[in-house]
């Protein structure tokens, strides 16, 4: 039974309308999973043209029970919420976050009900769901929300290399002062579920620092000593093969050769840098993208959450060359880790 994954559209005026046909335009994303939009017909209809994907057939449904699931067409769970001849691609607007925020709260309900076995989000952009009057940081946060979950991170992964993050959307300085046992225990606790749930038997953590040198002794920061260097230990007496703190220069050069199975960074850049450095590839001669990779992972929620680990991309919308690579292996993660649970429910 391949499971059906519910793919949110994105901001209409985004590149995620051109990457979704694109990737269902793939006869292969069909073989592992049955993939169903939750967004806007009308913005897909126009995606097709200049895409020039006009063979793909747009398929509106009410509800998943009516989807096809076939290739060459792409079900649309329609939500109506763009009036298409107002909107402008690559323009921020009220109308399109708005859109953008209702296709997530649909597909988190979906998911809760059971209708779907996993999601997938396209980009949102925080400034257009904020105008609308959904005062969210973000994607991570619309999802704690509207599960009721408390304790969650997000996970970036790119081939061989994860990173979980023990804060992701505030202020440096703020990130700084959520260095604290408790919650670096509870991430690498995480961490480690995640890392089961993809078929890692014994996964391997390694513990970034926060500070150059993790501090050199408490000379450029005391946070290794007094609270990262603690959380570990303690770990390691719950049987948790975890190491720490690494300093955060080398530790994911050790993560790509393999010395660890998931990486714990302490603040967001931190763990986005690297993983961006390795999977977006950019065409100076040519002037594209060759490659923008990378996955982003919701953990600790009571459904599955996977997303493309790029923005909304306006510089590109609506000009058939934005890159699919991040949505397909989005769609991947989403269809292994709801095999896995449905392995384990069985």
């Amino acid at each position: 039974m391949k499971p059906v994954i519910g793919i949110t559209m994105g901001d209409p005026a985004s590149i995620g309308p051109e990457i979704t046909l694109k990737a269902f335009a793939k006869e292969g994303l069909y073989s592992r999973c049955k993939p169903l939009v939750i967004g806007d017909v009308a913005v897909l209809e126009q995606a097709k043209k200049y895409t020039g994907l006009t063979g793909l057939q747009i398929h509106s449904v009410e509800n998943v029970r009516e989807a096809l699931f076939v290739p060459g067409t792409v079900d649309v769970l329609d939500m109506h919420q763009v009036e298409i001849e107002k909107l402008e691609m690559g323009k921020i607007s009220e109308m399109a976050g708005n859109a953008a925020f209702t296709y997530v709260k649909k597909v988190i309900e979906l998911a809760l009900s059971g209708e779907v076995a996993a999601t997938v989000t396209n980009a949102l952009n925080k400034e257009a769901m904020n105008l609308a009057g959904h005062h969210f940081a973000g994607h991570t946060e619309i999802y704690a929300e509207f599960t009721n979950t408390q304790n969650y991170t997000m996970m970036l992964a790119y081939q061989n290399i994860r990173v979980v993050h023990v804060s992701t959307h505030v202020s440096l300085r703020e990130a700084c002062s959520l260095v604290k046992k408790e919650r670096i225990e509870e991430i690498i606790r995480i961490a480690r579920k995640a890392c089961i749930d993809m078929g890692i038997k014994e996964p391997k953590i390694g513990v970034a620092g926060l500070n150059p040198h993790c501090g050199e002794g408490g000379l450029f920061g005391r946070e290794e000593i007094e609270e990262i260097a603690p959380a570990v230990e303690e770990m390691k007496k719950e049987g948790i093969c975890v190491e720490g703190p690494v300093p955060p220069d080398t530790i994911f050069s050790k993560a790509k050769g393999g010395w660890y199975d998931i990486v714990v960074a302490m603040y967001h850049d931190q763990g986005h840098i690297p993983l961006k450095v390795l999977g977006f590839d950019y065409d100076r001669t040519a002037g594209k993208w060759n490659a923008v990779e990378g996955v982003n992972i919701t953990l600790g929620l009571p459904i599955i959450r996977t997303s493309v680990d790029h923005g909304t991309a306006f510089d590109e919308a609506g000009s058939g060359q934005a890159n699919e690579l991040s949505l397909e292996n989005a769609i991947a993660y989403a269809t292994d880790f709801a095999a896995h649970k449905a392995a384990e429910r069985s």
